[in-house]
């Protein structure tokens, strides 16, 4: 089964040059469900791509009565972020048109002027199936209406326009999987929504964080956002269901280098996740334990109490336990005194998930996380 392949014209530039993606279309014979899956969105996060090449090359070896619906793949969606260098450093996290950061600035339908409540009422006694396509018809006419509304004359921010070039991609998917990775060192783990953990596990992560509060317009919180308030009106008239729409946000390992054991982590993860989804027809890895989960705002950060140079700082996977010395931060005053070295104690529990990659920092600059109590 070969793909087929799109162009996309992102941005023209200033010396005629054109940025595009390229997209790989995947159609089965049967099924009507798509799953929508990009990588790279932010500059140095580049694992994602190979996660993409290997799941490429293992789904044109399939043949179309294995896939049931589609699967869209977009390798460096975001080639202005991908280009952006300092030096030896990929930078990319933040737009240079605006600042933003390039993972907070997609389109919410719930953030519109919509009545959700009268939605409900009108389609209280209809099938999950039939709220679900009609839910989706108004958050496809919304969002069409938005591109009709856009003035030639007057354009819009490039933030915006590559925004909706990414929803006009992904929108009407049921699944949506965003592959990133830390920017700086760091382990494996999957971001997940609540009343999503159960089917988090069938990619078989150890370790997750629960968005348990908005965190504002990133790519797969704002696609799924809406349907949440939607679930959650629908339980307040009585009926408890769950839509068959999710998004998923995995982090595979560091910044600026592509991990091997990552990139297996996240091929084995989402060809699993496919085949318990019924998109594809493989034999389904039955998780031996249940993906362990952290609430967002319950993410324990550590700052550098004053400047200096960082020692023996423990890496990455390390368990730790109360007064455990995270690290050593050696300082030079200016007063005449001798250097200095400070032993920097855990005041939590937990493993450590992330820790920064330069090891000279100013006070207040970030050092490490940790995932408490796992």
């Amino acid at each position: 089964m070969n793909p087929i392949t799109k162009l996309i014209n992102l941005q023209t530039l200033a010396s005629g040059d054109i940025l595009q993606l390229k997209t790989y279309h995947f159609k089965g014979k049967t099924g009507t469900k798509k799953v929508y899956i990009q990588s790279n969105l932010h500059g140095g996060e580049i694992v994602g791509n190979a996660v993409i090449y290997e799941l490429i090359k293992f789904f044109s070896q399939l043949n179309e009565d294995t896939l049931h619906g589609e699967i869209f793949l977009v390798p460096m969606c975001n080639p202005t972020a991908v280009n952006q260098r300092n030096l030896f450093f990929s930078t990319g996290r933040f737009s240079p048109y605006d600042g933003l950061n390039w993972n907070r600035i997609f389109w919410d339908y719930s953030h519109e002027k919509v009545n959700i409540n009268k939605f409900v009422k009108d389609n209280l006694n209809l099938t999950k199936e039939e709220i679900q396509q009609n839910f989706l018809n108004q958050i496809l006419i919304k969002f069409n209406n938005k591109l009709k509304s856009i003035n030639q004359n007057r354009g819009i921010s490039f933030s915006e326009h590559y925004r909706n070039i990414l929803h006009s991609l992904s929108l009407d998917a049921n699944y949506i999987i965003d592959l990133h990775s830390s920017s700086v060192k760091a382990i494996d783990y999957i971001y997940c929504f609540d009343s999503r953990q159960k089917n988090a596990d069938y990619f078989l992560f150890d370790y997750g964080i629960l968005m348990n509060k908005y965190d504002g317009n990133a790519f797969d919180e704002a696609f799924l956002n809406p349907w949440l308030i939607l679930e959650k009106k629908f339980i307040q008239q009585g009926r408890n269901i769950t839509f068959d729409v999710e998004s998923w946000t995995l982090e595979l390992g560091s910044g600026m280098t592509v991990n091997q054991a990552s990139v297996n982590k996240g091929i084995k993860g989402i060809i699993n996740y496919l085949s318990a989804k019924k998109m594809l027809n493989l034999d389904v890895i039955i998780p031996q334990k249940t993906t362990q989960f952290v609430n967002k705002n319950n993410l324990k950060h550590y700052y550098a109490p004053q400047g200096g140079i960082i020692r023996h700082r423990l890496s990455e996977g390390t368990k730790v336990t109360y007064e455990d010395v995270l690290y050593q931060l050696l300082s030079f005053p200016k007063n005449g005194d001798l250097p200095i070295i400070m032993e920097i104690k855990s005041v939590d529990e937990g493993i450590i998930y992330d820790v920064s990659i330069n090891d000279t920092v100013n006070q207040g600059e970030y050092i490490l996380g940790i995932f408490p109590h796992v």
